[in-house]
């Protein structure tokens, strides 16, 4: 059940007009009020054909008119109204259940507190099966006005405590982080223009894009100027950003003016001091677990970059800077990716701006890695191969079930359901970016007597998953990356050891997928060691004829690779 209270407005009989008339897009049908401050008299133009609307906006604003006649100001915002929704699946609910549930919000508001006869006249008039419209006049019968800050908080609550109560759809308890919903008037504005998007809507996403191309804030405003977007910033005497508007192109008033919306208005997250903690607290520098023998792309400095995502989970203000910074490197390789990919990659952008704001303050300088490299991937002119795309989407995943876990340990269940449903869209693209990177490697799997002693190296390294990695059907392709790592010099059986200690396995779907973009990444440089001479002697016997050397001499038979293994041990 939402509760959604409109801003304060001034002319009771209108909006009366508009409840009991036809309804501009949704038809109203039979509407009646079926509750309200005190029914005796109360004028019910739905109920009796000689009331009318003047006479039931003159009977709400009674206490309204004898304050303006004793004070010398009057007021002008006593209008308080809230359309209150049942969730499409709920049952119908009678008059008399929708009575009570629009007193007990009213109780909740503070425009009428429980066993108080001197508050503040109200009705509730419903026009259809699934909503009702409670409408106040903010003026007590002692001439006081109400108390109505965090009234929405309140009023969250107790739809909570209805939906429990009534049996309806349960909903998520508000921790005020979320953004504003569309209004009525910037729906029917979008439709009416043609676009997808209300404005604010639309100039949210174009500012979340923006973010990875900038270094402060005045790099901002001056990449989304130069996008067409139209930017108001505000100064101090001396020049100083202190705030900042910006409008969406063909965004007009009645007066053929621009329409502007403040940074915070868009989302909560995009205010100009936010935005400056975070551009400014990134420094220029290497990330730590770069590579120095082998120049790092972009691509694999996001992947390292996220390795070190899980590290520092426990104090609350770095894991909210990093889960900030983490919607920056999935929006900026959102940018970047193959065309075929960036549908699933926007989506998971556009939904995990939920998951990385909370209440908890970001101390965004733990974090300065992830925008970094975000940064990087959003100034690259080059694209990714096919592996470093496979093994950064695969850290995202992983990345995104840390921030899931995070977010529901610390009872944030807004943010833990974006991240969730950010998950999926990432896994999608994952899926898709290392299908071409398995097929190759299908093509080229060893034979089954090579892949008994890298079977061994598995059940050795990593014993709790090794049934489900040699079951799995990319089990052949993983053989053909711990083969390739192998004649590269390194060890497969560290390799798997450092690649489950940096991704635990138990939440993988396919963990013999998760273990080859792991593994090429880590293993991309040459790493030479005793085994190597070994592997490329064995890839040099599989060209010789069996039982012959070049030349036609006879050859001793050759141990097998297990047998070689245990020699070498």
């Amino acid at each position: 059940m939402i509760a959604a209270i409109k801003p304060a407005g001034s002319n009771t009989r209108g909006l009366l007009a508009y409840l009991y008339g036809p309804g501009r897009h949704d038809e109203h049908t039979d509407p009646h009020i079926v509750g309200g401050f005190a029914m005796l008299g109360m004028p019910d133009p739905g109920r009796d054909q000689d009331a009318t609307l003047t006479q039931l906006a003159r009977h709400l604003d009674e206490p309204v008119q004898l304050r303006n006649s004793e004070f010398g100001k009057k007021v002008t915002d006593h209008v308080w109204h809230c359309p209150v929704r049942a969730a499409p699946e709920d049952r119908r609910l009678s008059d008399t259940e929708w009575a009570e549930i629009a007193q007990r919000i009213v109780e909740a508001a503070g425009i009428a507190p429980a066993g108080d006869d001197l508050g503040c006249r109200w009705i509730a008039v419903r026009h259809a099966d699934d909503h009702i419209h409670i409408l106040a006049t903010t003026v007590r019968e002692d001439g006081r006005r109400p108390r109505l800050h965090d009234s929405g908080v309140r009023v969250g609550d107790a739809c909570r405590q209805v939906e429990t109560d009534y049996g309806l759809r349960q909903l998520k308890k508000g921790d005020r982080t979320a953004g504003r919903r569309p209004t009525q008037a910037e729906m029917h504005k979008a439709e009416r223009l043609g676009w997808e998007q209300t404005s604010r809507d639309w100039l949210q996403g174009r500012i979340r894009a923006a973010i990875p191309h900038a270094g402060s804030a005045e790099e901002l405003l001056a990449y989304l100027e130069a996008d067409g977007i139209a930017v108001k910033p505000r100064r101090g005497p001396s020049g100083d950003l202190f705030g900042y508007a910006v409008g969406r192109p063909g965004d007009l008033n009645n007066d053929g003016e621009q329409i502007f919306h403040p940074g915070g208005k868009i989302a909560p997250d995009l205010t100009l001091p936010k935005l400056k903690a975070r551009l400014e607290a990134t420094v220029p520098e290497e990330h730590p677990t770069a590579r120095r023998d082998q120049p790092a792309t972009p691509w694999h400095q996001a992947t390292d970059a996220l390795d070190t995502l899980h590290t520092d989970m426990a104090d609350d203000t770095h894991a909210q800077a990093r889960i900030t910074a983490l919607g920056e490197l999935i929006e900026a390789t959102a940018q970047k990716a193959p065309t075929h990919l960036q549908a699933e990659l926007r989506a998971a952008s556009r939904v995990f701006a939920r998951a990385q704001r909370s209440q908890i303050r970001a101390e965004n300088q733990a974090a300065h890695s992830l925008p970094m490299a975000a940064r990087d991937i959003a100034n690259t002119a080059t694209g990714p191969d096919g592996s470093a795309l496979a093994a950064l989407l695969a850290a995202l995943v992983w990345a995104a079930i840390v921030a899931a876990r995070w977010n529901e340990a610390k009872d944030h269940a807004h943010q833990a359901e974006a991240a969730r449903q950010t998950l999926h869209h990432l896994q999608v693209a994952a899926d898709q970016a290392l299908a071409p990177v398995l097929d190759n490697f299908a093509t080229r799997q060893p034979g089954e007597q090579a892949r008994r002693p890298l079977a061994h190296d598995v059940r050795a390294a990593i014993p709790d998953h090794a049934d489900r990695i040699l079951t799995d059907p990319a089990w052949p392709a993983l053989a053909t990356v711990l083969a390739d790592a192998e004649a590269g010099g390194h060890e497969p059986h560290q390799l798997l050891k450092e690649a489950a200690a940096r991704r635990e396995l138990t939440t993988a779907r396919q963990p013999a997928q998760v273990l080859i973009t792991r593994i090429q990444h880590t293993s991309r440089n040459p790493a030479p060691n005793p085994r190597a001479a070994a592997a490329r002697r064995r890839s040099t016997m599989r060209l010789v004829p069996s039982g012959r050397q070049a030349g036609n001499q006879p050859t001793k038979p050759s141990m097998s690779p297990a047998d070689q293994r245990r020699q070498r041990r």
